[in-house]
């Protein structure tokens, strides 16, 4: 004969145990998860302060030679961030580099950084104005976390020379 579990021995009940192991407890019902607005149902005439600043993070990179520039429209995909600039840097001190450049130009346009990571390493150095997160990457690393391939359902921003 089986020994009746902690829960069977309080309650006086076989079965007594809900749904992820607890006594007397049922799981919430689960609710979906909030889908993401469809691009078509963004407004077509929305201002957008964020794509300027986005255009001209992208050509602080250019003009410190980063490679593979690319612009990602994030509005209505996620909540944190409008657009992601994605650069390619060939060495951790052009990652820098080009981290510094951005920082520089946004600072000149007054733009208020939140936050900076991974300048001790400079194999992906991520740079984050809130609206606008710019992602200076090594080759492996880019080609590593395949950000573009995460979010290929963004629309890439074009014209940024």
């Amino acid at each position: 004969m089986r020994k009746p579990a902690r829960s069977e021995r309080r309650s006086g009940k076989a079965g007594a145990r809900g749904k992820g192991g607890r006594p007397g407890r049922q799981k919430a019902p689960g609710r979906p998860a909030a889908a993401p607005l469809p691009r078509a149902e963004l407004p077509p005439d929305r201002p957008d302060p964020s794509r300027p600043r986005a255009v001209a993070i992208a050509r602080a990179g250019l003009d410190k030679k980063a490679e593979d520039v690319l612009v990602l429209d994030l509005r209505g995909l996620t909540s944190y961030a409008d657009y992601f600039v994605l650069m390619t840097a060939d060495s951790e001190r052009q990652a820098a580099a080009i981290a510094d450049e951005v920082e520089q130009r946004m600072k000149a346009e007054g733009a208020t950084k939140v936050g900076v990571e991974g300048t001790e390493t400079g194999r992906w150095i991520l740079v984050d104005y809130g609206d606008v997160v710019a992602h200076v990457m090594g080759r492996e690393a880019r080609g590593f976390y395949d950000l573009e391939g995460l979010w290929a359902d963004a629309p890439r921003v074009g014209n940024l020379e």
